[in-house]
């Protein structure tokens, strides 16, 4: 089962799987991964996170945090098959990084915890997967913890991710009595018997048969209900074949309209071989998915998974290492070696490939070449950003990058020496280019250096990459959050007539706008972990005639958009708005498109002055798990910071309790939760988009 990874080019496309481990804070990934390295031999001793010896959380921080907070790839290979696999982080702070590294897979396997079944970060993952269509099977770690259920686990699963979910195998003992799984397409047993790196496997014990046959029945009928192939064969003969469950299974998982379900240990190495061969059996290779979509001239083009199509990559992360600038591809089409010219979409100019790597975390391994559905690092681009396509010269495409979150909390930074400012905007600039969640800005009020990111861990982490990386000692300021403001009532039949004569050509435009509010403007994000916030704004005109020409239109659009940067009750963005052009008049010289736009500007800010508006705040979904001693002074604390609490449910001496928070609220919450709980409280928080801030005025500072 193991082979050679230099020889990777001899592997056939079919044979390739590019997955991404996906989960919850402390559901266990890392250690997944590393029991992935370590039984298929690409590595030779089990490293732990509790130890700070594991192979993907390689960088100081995230061995001195225990958390996974860069996305780190590896390679790896199981029965003839070369695994490419992305360990992302479970925190929702970085949240973005799993966006980029779920752009570039064609599958995942999704972790959960078997006793807290699906957890807030685990459901915001799921979302991003779906909304990149990448096919996923679900991994129930942790099964021999106290309180582990598989059933329920599987319910969550399917309650809160809606997905049918598809159990194909049945654990043998419970808790700390779980030595193994009943695999039951196969209908065979696989033990792993205490202080063994090696599976048994055999027939299924007796006292689970009768348990056994039942599951399997259960799981023919899900699939039968499905698949229409395993449907015909299920009405004709009462039952499915290994051979047709196992390609019901595959189809399933690969349209996205089931999802297969296992279950194991990965601390305790148990249930990782049969995990390998689903990767295998039911995950598609690149040749398995849609060719990859780009434009060219604006034309739409697509691009198979082919060695011999026009080169095609898309960049999805640049590391800046002591020896170099590392830039990690996604290649969709083509083949690439070292000292060819590639096309850089972001710059719009050519650079030469110096060095290609095959990545194991922080090791690298040189390649004469890269081709179709490789995941590889390459030294030599200087300009490459995360989201830039890399094509053939010849041959220019544009692939679509992955989104970005608007960023909710910033700090201000600055150097404690006069002499080390420069070297702080350098080492912020390089900071960016690494991390495109991030955002460096001059406030034009106070001159400062303001760092904006998806949360205070995010910044946090940020800072102390600079202080370690380049050798500053930061000042950081207090965080602040990113206000928004929005329209809660409009005004109708606003007039702004725009004229400039100043010799030579003139300017004239004459607008009636109405302005209102979208529906649905409290908590405009989607709750799906990417921060939300995003600025919803609609436009549309209603004049008819021709009067106003509809490249004028398009320019008092414009304009209009250019308007909201900044809204009347404190220079904040303004959404959650609607403009109608309902009339309009143009002069047959001084009219232009220059003259609508700045009309439409000018005229939205007349009219945002004129309209009922409100502040809003970025919010929070706050998961808070205590000790159920000490519900009462939580559920106070959380009262105190302006939380509305939406339910709580008792699991095994503790309560797990859900409410929305004002992000700003959120701030130094850890060190309170802690000290409220003697250190038995935990807590987790992802964006829930904006909620109205109190009329008295917001809670902190607002970021500008």
């Amino acid at each position: 089962m193991r082979t050679d990874l230099h020889r990777h080019l001899d592997t056939p496309l079919a044979a390739v799987r590019n997955l991404g481990i996906l989960a919850h804070v402390d559901a266990g990934k890392t250690t997944l991964t590393e029991r992935i390295l370590y039984l298929t031999g690409s590595t030779h001793k089990r490293g732990e996170v509790h130890d700070g010896t594991t192979v993907t959380d390689f960088d100081p921080q995230e061995r001195d945090r225990g958390i996974t907070i860069f996305a780190a790839a590896v390679s790896c290979t199981w029965d003839a098959h070369r695994i490419n696999l992305i360990d992302t982080p479970g925190h929702v702070d970085f949240s973005d990084e799993v966006a980029r590294s779920l752009r570039v897979l064609d599958g995942a396997v999704a972790v959960f915890d078997a006793v807290a079944g699906v957890e807030p970060q685990s459901e915001a993952v799921w979302r991003q997967a779906d909304r990149y269509g990448v096919p996923r099977i679900a991994f129930v770690n942790k099964l021999d913890r106290a309180g582990a259920d598989l059933d329920t686990a599987v319910e969550s699963i399917r309650e809160r991710l809606h997905p049918a979910p598809l159990v194909v195998q049945l654990p043998i003992g419970s808790e700390a009595g779980f030595t193994g799984v009943v695999d039951l397409p196969r209908m065979r047993s696989l033990v792993w018997p205490e202080g063994c790196d090696t599976v048994e496997e055999g027939p299924v014990p007796e006292a689970l048969r009768d348990a056994a046959e039942g599951r399997r029945r259960q799981l023919e009928e899900a699939v039968a209900e499905l698949h229409p192939g395993a449907f015909e064969e299920f009405c004709a003969e009462g039952t499915l074949s290994a051979r047709t469950l196992t390609a019901a299974l595959r189809d399933l998982t690969r349209s996205g309209d089931g999802v297969v379900v296992l279950c194991g240990s990965a601390y305790r190495n148990r249930g990782i071989e049969p995990l390998l061969d689903a990767v295998v059996a039911y995950l598609p290779s690149p040749r398995d998915v849609p060719a990859v979509r780009g434009t060219r001239d604006g034309r739409q083009q697509e691009r198979f998974a082919d060695a011999a199509a026009p080169f095609a990559a898309l960049v999805f992360k640049v590391n800046g290492t002591a020896t170099g600038r590392l830039t990690y591809l996604r290649v969709y089409s083509g083949t690439i070696g070292k000292g060819e010219t590639v096309w850089d979409s972001g710059t719009g100019r050519t650079e030469r490939i110096g060095r290609i790597l095959r990545v194991q975390a922080d090791r690298h391994a040189p390649l004469e070449r890269a081709v179709a559905g490789d995941i590889v690092a390459v030294v030599g681009l200087k300009s490459a950003r995360a989201g830039s396509t890399l094509c053939a010269p010849g041959a220019p495409l544009v692939l679509e990058p992955p989104t970005a979150a608007d960023p909710v909390v910033s700090v201000a930074v600055e150097a404690v020496g006069s002499a080390e400012a420069e070297q702080l905007v350098s080492a912020l600039t390089r900071l960016v280019e690494e991390d495109p969640s991030l955002v460096v800005r001059t406030d034009p009020e106070t001159g400062q250096l303001v760092l904006s990111g998806m949360g205070e861990l995010h910044l946090e982490v940020a800072v102390e990459k600079i202080r370690l990386a380049h050798g500053l000692d930061v000042r950081v300021g207090r965080p602040r959050v990113a206000y928004r403001e929005t329209v809660v009532r409009g005004v109708s039949g606003l007039v702004h007539r725009h004229v400039k004569q100043d010799g030579g050509a003139g300017e004239f435009a004459h607008v009636v706008l109405d302005v209102e509010p979208m529906e649905d403007v409290p908590g405009d994000g989607d709750g799906d972990g990417d921060g939300g916030g995003a600025t919803r704004f609609e436009f549309r005109s209603t004049v008819v005639g021709g009067r106003v020409p509809q490249e004028y239109v398009r320019a008092l659009e414009a304009g209009c958009r250019d308007a909201l940067a900044d809204g009347p009750l404190g220079g904040h963005p303004v959404t959650g708005v609607r403009v109608v052009l309902t009339d309009g008049a143009t002069h047959p010289k001084d009219s232009s498109e220059r003259a609508f736009r700045t009309a439409g500007r000018f005229a939205l800010r007349e009219a945002l002055r004129a309209c009922a508006m409100v502040l809003l705040e970025p919010v929070a979904d706050v998961t808070v798990t205590v000790p159920d001693d000490a519900v009462g002074g939580v559920l106070g604390d959380l009262a105190a910071r302006r939380g509305q609490v939406s339910g709580s449910v008792a699991r095994a001496g503790v309560v797990v309790i859900t409410a929305t928070v004002p992000l700003v609220e959120l701030f130094g919450y850890a060190t309170r939760l802690r000290s409220r709980t003697r250190g038995r409280g935990v807590f987790t928080a992802r964006p829930a988009g904006y909620a109205p801030a109190p009329s008295s005025g917001p809670t902190g500072t607002a970021a500008r």
